[in-house]
């Protein structure tokens, strides 16, 4: 009868369905630069890394993973949801208590009747109750508070992902700008035999004296790119250390002198638009948020109905202590108790509206991060296409420059060319090779930029 009375035991509030993922269109589809031969439709493996087939990058992120402090934070703030969902599970349980107190006093008889004395007081009972989910504010409260564990535990998959993607980048760029040191510095050794050559054709009055000004011009142009280098690999290097959990300074001593870009022997798998909402800790972290923003909604609306608890408590209270096992001293009771704040509705319909506007804004919020997903990946796709395409050309290039060096080199021996145009040849070899590796470090970093975008390397490994 009287769950009739409380809308028939029911559970208020809208029940969640999952939101399903917008476009429809385009989340069972190809992406477009997957026809690329460097992209590959196959599924993303868990460990992408292991794709360059680098145990030196394996062992970086192995250790960052264990040791980074934004992991340690995700963690930790993982643990708390935890705690809280286990403090909603407890609290829709039995509650006890044991109480007791010991007391003494005074009493004043104002001049009538008993004179004034002292007097002790005794107590000691226990209580028992439990809270009835009539209209399904508990199961809403627990259903909230497990999609938002949930969304914690997506939010450190998240941190992975993006931990083991910022150490490649950190690892590559350190890589990368060590050999565009080695370029660079391959140029200006090649320049500074230059110089001592039409140096000692000045002397020998073989060239003019503006020959030698010429080339020293292009040898100080050629070394100052050197710098630029060195401090590009030593702030990746300190990056990579930070992610490591290290001190700045504690980076691997061995990348010191890193000059091997990371590559791969493979065209990078990436799946479908399907297979990345599925994986992506983003879109499973606002999904979550979204589930817990409408059980939300129900813990309001149930504000409009009473709560209904059932409990017992018994006791006892004397004078003495002796006196508190007297049949006298003997108290109990048993019954509901319904606690309500009608007609005060109007608080409780305003927090209902807020957790509805809450929920639109969840919603909404996961249709952007979908919509976010999709884009990132047909972007680093598409800009790791058209990167391919400009490194082939400038390899060509560089090659090209290479013939008319060597050519000219010999031209010049015999006599049959100008100093002068052997320096624009030599300057124009220097600006392909310095072209080729930024070339080279662009697709390093689109690399890692597309595994960061499929949102792999939270996954454990299937034995």
């Amino acid at each position: 009868m009287f769950c009739l009375l409380m809308a028939g035991c029911t559970t208020v509030g809208p029940d969640y369905v999952a939101p399903a993922p917008m476009p429809d269109s385009s989340t069972d589809t190809a992406f477009e630069a997957s026809a690329s031969p460097a992209i590959s439709q196959a599924p993303l493996p868990p460990h992408w890394w292991r794709l360059y087939n680098d145990t030196r990058l394996d062992a970086l992120i192995e250790e960052a993973l264990a040791a980074n402090t934004d992991l340690r934070e995700a963690a930790a703030n993982l643990e708390r949801a935890q705690a809280s969902t286990r403090e909603v599970h407890a609290a829709a349980g039995v509650q006890t208590s044991l109480e007791g107190s010991a007391s003494a006093g005074e009493t004043s008889s104002l001049g009538i009747g008993r004179p004034a004395g002292t007097h002790g007081s005794y107590d000691l009972g226990a209580s028992i109750s439990y809270q009835i989910d009539a209209v399904g504010r508990i199961r809403r409260a627990v259903e909230s508070a497990t999609a938002s564990q949930e969304a914690k535990a997506a939010a450190l998959d998240l941190a992975r992902t993006t931990v083991a993607a910022n150490v490649a980048a950190a690892y590559s760029d350190a890589c990368a700008a060590g050999a565009s040191l080695a370029v660079a510095q391959h140029s200006v050794a090649l320049q500074q035999s230059s110089v001592k050559l039409i140096e000692r054709g000045v002397r020998g009055g073989v060239f003019p004296a503006l020959d030698a000004t010429r080339s020293r011009s292009l040898l100080s142009q050629l070394q100052a790119a050197l710098p630029g280098y060195r401090s590009t690999r030593r702030t990746a290097l300190y990056r990579l250390a930070i992610l490591m959990g290290r001190h700045p300074q504690d980076y691997p001593a061995d990348l010191a002198d890193c000059s091997a870009i990371p590559q791969m022997d493979q065209p990078i798998p990436v799946g479908d638009g399907a297979a990345l909402i599925r994986r992506r800790p983003d879109i499973r972290q606002a999904e979550r948020e979204l589930a817990a923003a409408t059980a939300n909604i129900g813990v309001e609306t149930a504000a409009l109905y009473p709560s209904v608890s059932l409990g017992a408590s018994a006791g006892t209270t004397s004078r003495t202590i002796d006196g508190l096992v007297s049949d006298s001293a003997f108290r109990f009771s048993v019954g509901p108790l319904i606690s309500w704040s009608f007609p005060n509705t109007d608080v409780a319909r305003a927090r209902i509206d807020q957790a509805s506007a809450s929920a639109k804004a969840a919603l909404a919020r996961f249709d952007g991060t979908v919509l976010r997903a999709l884009e990132e990946t047909e972007s680093a796709l598409t800009r790791y296409a058209n990167d391919l395409d400009e490194n082939e050309r400038l390899r060509s290039a560089r090659d090209a420059s290479r013939e008319a060096a060597t050519l000219q080199a010999k031209l010049s021996r015999q006599g049959a060319v100008s100093v002068l145009d052997v320096l624009d040849v030599q300057r124009s070899l220097a600006s392909a090779e310095a072209a080729l590796a930024n070339s080279e470090a662009k697709l390093a970093a689109d690399r890692v930029q597309i595994f960061l975008a499929l949102g792999g390397g939270w996954e454990k490994e299937q034995p």
